[in-house]
């Protein structure tokens, strides 16, 4: 049986916000341990919420977290930044692969759509004149690329005979 899925805003209501709060701590602790166990690294988290009391949850422990930040801080700029990304960054990082895929499958689209124009004009349907000269152009590189195509193959398709 799925669960349903939750609907990310506010909670309202006090106790149900701070059971939320301590079954998703408990939750985000469990997933650091598994990772530090199941990857062999060294993780610690700190969770702090002035809301559900006055001291942060560490895990695995204040020490290991100390000693674990001052390694971090000793390592050189380049290092510490390496795949960090902030809201920002990872939105835009977001949008250049989205856009790249949309320019990606605008091409697949028009090549499809040149594809059926030329099909439709073999099979004597005038369709030819409705298209610009641009479209003209890359309907004829298309003929002729499948031109070179099918006589490859009859070419292959002949040696292959012969043998």
């Amino acid at each position: 049986m799925s669960r349903k899925k939750t609907k990310l805003a506010y909670i309202t209501n006090d106790s149900a916000r701070k059971t939320t709060y301590k079954k998703r701590t408990k939750g985000l602790v469990k997933k650091v341990r598994e990772l530090t166990t199941l990857c062999g690294i060294e993780a610690f988290a700190v969770i702090n919420s002035p809301d559900f009391g006055s001291q942060a949850e560490v895990w695995p422990s204040l020490e290991d977290a100390r000693r674990l930040l001052s390694e971090f801080k000793k390592l050189p700029l380049s290092k510490q930044n390496n795949k960090m990304v902030n809201q920002e960054s990872f939105l835009e990082q977001s949008l250049v692969k989205a856009t790249q895929q949309l320019w990606k499958l605008s091409e697949e689209n028009r090549q499809k759509e040149l594809e059926e124009v030329m099909f439709e004009s073999l099979s004597g349907k005038g369709i030819l004149q409705s298209l610009n000269a641009m479209d003209l152009d890359e309907v004829g590189r298309l003929v002729k690329q499948n031109l070179t195509d099918i006589d490859d193959r009859i070419r292959v398709l002949t040696k292959a005979s012969h043998s």
